[in-house]
């Protein structure tokens, strides 16, 4: 054999090694591939299967203890009441409702913290415990109070037929509030000039970047005036004759608990456990609050994964 001959010989054994290997580094990639295929969905599978434990867990809970046991059952209403939030009309509503309906509720109590929000929400929730009341007569419905029950949050304990405190917990603020800004002089500082055209006298009512409107204010005071009266009188509806009012009760003030109960907005010193134990008369507790269906955690859990990977691949970076 020739040099020449060598050479190719060398060069197509070369040629087979290099694929060869390449050969074997594909399907070395193709099994790892399939690995971590294998991988993401079995985690994707526990995900799910997590998710729908914590999703129907509570339910089952409730299912399995209200069935043989006297209890007291407990609704949250813990955070800002409003539409789309935690504490909101439609949940407490479904929870009182579903509380009541079970054969071994003795007792419900409003485990209360919440500093109010939609005065619409609370009232709501007030006339719905009014109207349960006189369904369930034999049934109590307790409020007990944590850290703070304040505008709604107090609307609605009022429809209770007693309010449980701590010394230290913060009650009241029996007021309506209606907010804004006036930007009309950091424009004129700015030279920004203000183009505005409507179709309504009224239309740009509380226009940050007009003037007051004297009328508009004047008419936006009677609103909130209104409402604050509906509040009044269902606090005076659901308080009786225990309320020692005073130019200050219904000023938006807020109070201790130990002054609330000298003031007639509270009845007594209490908790969940106590009120359960001592009032309800049973140590079983049941948790009626409505919890958030598996479809719409999963689907808010998943967006949020996925928007936050779209955001990571669009940016490069994420922020911490």
């Amino acid at each position: 054999m020739n040099e020449t001959e060598m050479n190719n010989e060398k060069k197509s054994s070369w040629e087979r090694e290099v694929i060869e290997k390449l050969a074997m580094a594909a399907i070395t990639e193709q099994r790892r591939a399939r690995r971590w295929n294998v991988f993401f969905k079995t985690l994707m599978f526990v995900y799910l299967i997590a998710v729908g434990a914590m999703a129907f867990y509570p339910k089952f809970e409730k299912e399995l203890s209200g069935s043989d046991k006297d209890h007291t059952a407990i609704i949250d209403v813990v955070g800002m009441i409003a539409v789309g939030e935690a504490v909101n009309a439609d949940s407490v509503i479904e929870g009182l409702r579903d509380a009541l309906k079970d054969k071994k509720t003795k007792g419900v109590i409003l485990n209360i913290n919440s500093p109010g929000g939609s005065p619409v929400e609370s009232a709501y929730i007030f006339a719905e415990i009014k109207r349960l009341k006189k369904k369930h007569p034999d049934i109590p419905i307790h409020a007990v109070v944590s850290d703070i029950c304040a505008s709604g949050g107090y609307y609605i304990a009022a429809a209770a037929d007693n309010i449980y405190v701590s010394q230290a917990s913060m009650i009241g603020s029996i007021g309506v509030i209606m907010n804004g800004f006036g930007f009309v002089s950091t424009m004129e500082k700015l030279g920004v000039d203000r183009r505005l055209i409507i179709a309504g006298k009224h239309k740009a009512l509380m226009d940050p970047f007009s003037d007051v409107n004297e009328a508009e204010n004047k008419h936006m005071q009677t609103l909130v005036n209104d409402v604050h009266q509906q509040f009044i009188d269902a606090i005076r509806l659901g308080r009786g004759d225990r309320l020692k009012e005073s130019e200050d009760t219904f000023s938006g003030l807020i109070w201790t608990g130990t002054q609330g109960i000298k003031m007639g907005l509270a009845d007594g010193f209490g908790s969940v456990d106590s009120v359960a134990r001592d009032i309800i008369g049973t140590e079983n507790k049941l948790n009626f609050t409505p919890q958030e269906k598996l479809l719409e955690k999963l689907v808010g859990k998943l967006g949020a994964s996925f928007g936050q990977a779209l955001g990571l691949t669009v940016n490069g970076f994420s922020m911490r």
